[in-house]
């Protein structure tokens, strides 16, 4: 590791912050710097921007600055001034959600934020559409489709030019939900990072589901559940009212004194048979050529037994013969409603976290499957047969949350490039009542409520070369740097010009960290964390730099992945009161080839920045980040919020394409088996939006 530098900055105001106005073709000023001339192409960005009920960012109670409606931005780079557009992803959920705050007669049916998912007992689960991209471009085509993406939800296609929701991918009934409770919206949980072969025309996703008991087993109540059983009680009460099944706790708990482990689970079961519920372990893998039906496999062990994510599979890789799954260190769905079922109670939120909340796995479970073994898979809307794959396990030490793969592989060795992102949960957040974990213990800055908690060790990035037949490991290396490499989060590399065929060999790629910032290092995340596994900084170096007001700074920059070296940086510091934080960043080539630089540097690195409290754009020039930004964007109206992923298109024409999904015939046969309210709301509010 490279010597410790600290920086003694504050959270920049504008990551908080979010505006849901939509913009179009608004000109962008430019702050420093001049716009390279060989620009092109138009630049994606997404993140959540609130809710209808909160109107923007931050959110007045505390919650997650993650859970909202997703909100495309497009960056125009066609002219002498860039221009920007963005428009909130418009599901039927999402006008569901804008009828149930708006419209007294259904506000009985309104959504609430649980943690980073919203939810509604009468409707089911929002699909935000906020985290990422999928561009979709068949091999020796000069157009391509673009897909939007949410852990939690079916992915959507949506209209590069116009920027509106056009189409879910495959039917409600070619998804299998969290639970057979029949609310229209159904909790899916699929992958934010589904992937696209161009060269054969496919997309591969997920469909996964996690069981009650499974999910509880991941959390310490259960165990001690003897030791608290007035606790336990409390949160099976916020449960069952949540569900609207009281009843269920005064015929199992007549006396307490016989609560036990195994009481638990079984009223855990019958809350799951009242509710109709049936939370079930299963994960398909599913291929979908474009145009047809969702084809799934279930996946299954090496020993019959069915794969069983723990976490989530926020993420999965494609090579040539293999698709790679990684259960990946991010919770979302069900387990989010479970985990806060009283949000804005502070005495019975904390109480429910502290029972309910355990680290991330420390160590990654990953599932490898042959391509050759996906044949003919089970389509649902006409077979009720499944078919079933046997995976590869493979287990690795350290998180990870997201991953590259090289395309090119061979029989008996796959490459991957891991961004092990350790001693942190990228679905917790810091609450009103949290306090700092340095010795005084003052209350966390009431402003920072909602954002992610701090990182609590130094991040590694992993090469490995691996046995897809056999699931171990042939060959690593693992690096880190206490300055770089603080909360790696988000990465780009090129892919360009064949922009829909993965890259066969990942030689170089562009990574953002998050960096260290003092006043989000709580005592909750220390006392849960300080026993990592595979720690590297030392606890007592955590509670100094709290103590002291220290911190790393974010930063940007380049791994050559042959070497795994550090080739390539710049870090964000500065004198201000503020630091600045870099998210998002996008790896757009040059309009003509330099002949000077290696092809996969020779472009810009576009990256949303946070600067005091101001959202801005920065450029750098890809062969020499450490010059810094070449030129800065922003506008007065640019209030973007915290951004998630990116894309890059060449061009805003489409493919052509007749493939779309019917609302009315999607959710009629789930509206139907609803109540006078529900059907309502959909005949007024949802239908007439799409026809």
């Amino acid at each position: 590791m490279s010597s410790q530098k600290t920086c003694a900055q504050k959270l920049p105001p504008a990551v908080m912050s979010a505006s849901r106005i939509e913009l179009s073709n608004q000109p962008l000023d430019i702050l420093e710097g001049q716009l390279p001339d060989d620009l092109q192409g138009h630049l994606f960005f997404i993140g959540p921007v609130g809710s209808v009920e909160s109107g923007g960012l931050p959110y007045a109670k505390g919650d997650p600055i993650f859970n909202g409606d997703g909100m495309v931005f497009r960056l125009d780079f066609e002219g002498r001034a860039p221009k920007i557009s963005s428009s909130i992803m418009k599901t039927p959920d999402f006008y569901a959600d804008e009828a149930t705050q708006k419209i007294e007669q259904f506000r009985s049916l309104a959504f609430k934020n649980h943690g980073v998912s919203r939810f509604s007992f009468g409707l089911g689960m929002r699909n935000q559409l906020n985290t990422a991209f999928v561009p979709m471009q068949r091999q020796g085509d000069d157009t391509s489709r673009l897909l939007v993406t949410f852990d939690a939800g079916r992915h959507y296609e949506i209209n590069p030019k116009s920027l509106e929701v056009m189409t879910p991918i495959g039917s409600n009934q070619e998804w299998r939900p969290e639970t057979t409770f029949l609310s229209p919206f159904q909790p899916v949980l699929s992958t934010a990072h589904p992937v696209y072969d161009g060269a054969t025309g496919e997309l591969l996703t997920v469909n996964y589901g996690r069981s009650m008991s499974s999910f509880m087993s991941a959390i310490p109540w259960v165990e001690a559940a003897e030791k608290f059983p007035g606790e336990i009680l409390k949160l099976l009460e916020a449960i069952a009212r949540l569900f609207k099944v009281e009843w269920i706790l005064k015929l199992t708990f007549g006396n307490l004194a016989i609560f036990s482990t195994k009481l638990l689970l079984s009223v855990v079961q019958q809350l799951e048979k009242i509710t109709n519920l049936n939370i079930a372990n299963f994960t398909y893998l599913m291929r979908w050529d474009g145009s047809g039906e969702l084809e799934r496999w279930r996946l299954v062990l090496p020993d019959g037994t069915p794969v069983k994510i723990r976490q989530s599979l926020h993420q999965i890789g494609l090579t040539q013969r293999y698709v790679i799954l990684v259960d990946t260190s991010f919770s979302i769905g069900l387990a989010q409603v479970f985990n806060n079922p009283l949000p804005h109670v502070p005495k019975l939120e904390g109480l429910f976290r502290q029972l309910l909340s355990s680290p991330a796995n420390p160590d990654s479970k990953i599932y490898i499957v042959r391509r050759e073994d996906l044949q003919q898979g089970q389509l649902t809307t006409q077979s009720d047969q499944e078919v079933t794959v046997t995976v590869q396990p493979l287990n690795l030490p350290m998180e990870v949350l997201h991953f590259a793969v090289d395309y090119e592989d061979t029989e008996d060795m796959i490459t991957l490039h891991l961004g092990h992102i350790c001693a942190d949960d990228a679905a917790a957040w810091i609450r009103e009542f949290d306090v700092n974990a340095e010795i005084n213990h003052e209350s966390v800055p009431g402003r920072l409520a909602g954002m992610q908690t701090e990182v609590m060790d130094v991040s590694r990035l992993g090469r490995y070369e691996v046995n897809p037949k056999t699931g171990s490991i042939v060959a690593a290396k693992i690096i880190s740097d206490i300055d770089l490499t603080w909360g790696v989060e988000f990465y780009t590399y090129a892919n360009y010009p064949n922009l829909g065929q993965p890259v066969g060999q990942v030689k170089h790629i562009y990574w953002t960290s998050f960096g260290c910032w003092p006043e989000l290092l709580t005592k909750f995340s220390y006392d849960l964390l300080k026993n990592y596994k595979y720690r590297t900084v030392p606890t007592d170096t955590l509670l100094d730099w709290a103590a002291q007001g220290q911190g790393k700074p974010a930063a940007l920059f380049r791994l050559n992945t042959e070497t795994q070296s550090i080739e390539d940086k710049y870090q964000l510091s500065s004198d201000a009161e503020y630091g600045a934080l870099v998210n998002s960043p996008q790896f757009v080539p040059r309009a003509s080839r330099s002949q000077a630089a290696e092809l996969d540097q020779d472009g810009y690195i576009i990256c949303t920045v946070f600067v005091g409290e101001q959202s801005q754009i920065w450029i750098f020039d890809g062969q020499c980040l450490s010059q810094g930004p070449i030129c800065k964007l922003g506008h007065a109206a640019l209030n973007f919020g915290f951004t998630l992923h990116s894309t890059w298109l060449p061009t805003l024409e489409r493919t052509a394409q007749d493939y779309k999904i019917d609302v009315r015939s999607d959710y009629q046969s789930l509206v139907g088996h609803q109540g006078q309210k529900v059907q309502q709301l959909f005949e007024e509010q949802v239908y007439p939006h799409f026809e």
